[in-house]
């Protein structure tokens, strides 16, 4: 057994106010805790990783590359599939919080390469 505390978790900022803390990271699966600022946008991405996002607190939009969306609510689930491109936004004027599992794992290092390389467009919409 293998315990993280949310406290001593590794944490990064890819965006102000964008936080992760990272609650496991095993070649199998890794979970990463998220806090976003008010009407945050990620930017459209994909990766490798299968993904679940799960809202906990507040209110986001999953969006696909097609335009295709759906509000998601606390308790509420989305499975994104391998290299389907989406976008998760913060629909509200609040935080929101909420859980991402992905499949297989992945460490904070698939964030810090695209922070070093710059490959986050944050233009557009983060509103």
């Amino acid at each position: 057994m293998k315990v993280i505390h949310h406290d001593q978790a590794q944490r990064i900022e890819p965006q102000t106010g964008w936080s992760r803390a990272s609650l496991c990271v095993e070649d199998g699966v890794s979970v990463e805790h998220f806090t976003k600022p008010p009407h945050h946008a990620s930017p459209m991405h994909h990766h490798h990783n299968a993904q679940v996002c799960v809202v906990i607190q507040g209110a986001m939009i999953v969006r696909l590359e097609d335009g295709t969306e759906e509000r998601m609510e606390p308790g509420s689930a989305c499975f994104f599939p391998p290299n389907e491109p989406h976008q998760v936004v913060n629909a509200l004027d609040v935080p929101s919080v909420g859980i991402e599992i992905f499949v297989p794992g992945r460490s904070f290092d698939f964030w810090i390469k695209k922070m070093e390389e710059g490959t986050w467009d944050f233009g557009g919409d983060k509103s």
